[in-house]
């Protein structure tokens, strides 16, 4: 059971800084087609996307301003929180 805690932590961890990593280097970074943007986007675009149509629903954001990124780092860390205590 400690393996599995660790690892999912460690992974949920790897997606945390994933998600801020892209969120960071969207500010330096306009191009998409940038080889280090595309692997972010690759890998962290299943997690983004639902979350931006949710909050597209709930009319929170807009076109200016992305707060999917906050949204996944906020749920990863409730997430983390839940498997240190619950497993």
């Amino acid at each position: 059971m400690q393996i599995l805690k660790v690892t999912l932590y460690y992974f949920l961890q790897l997606v945390t800084y994933l998600i801020f990593g892209r969120a960071m280097l969207s500010w330096l970074i306009r191009d998409p087609r940038n080889p280090i943007m595309q692997i972010l986007i690759t890998l962290t675009e299943p997690i983004l996307s639902p979350i931006r149509n949710f909050l597209f629903k709930l009319k929170i954001g807009g076109n200016m301003v992305d707060f999917s990124p906050l949204a996944a780092l906020l749920l990863t860390q409730m997430l983390m929180a839940m498997v240190l205590t619950i497993l």
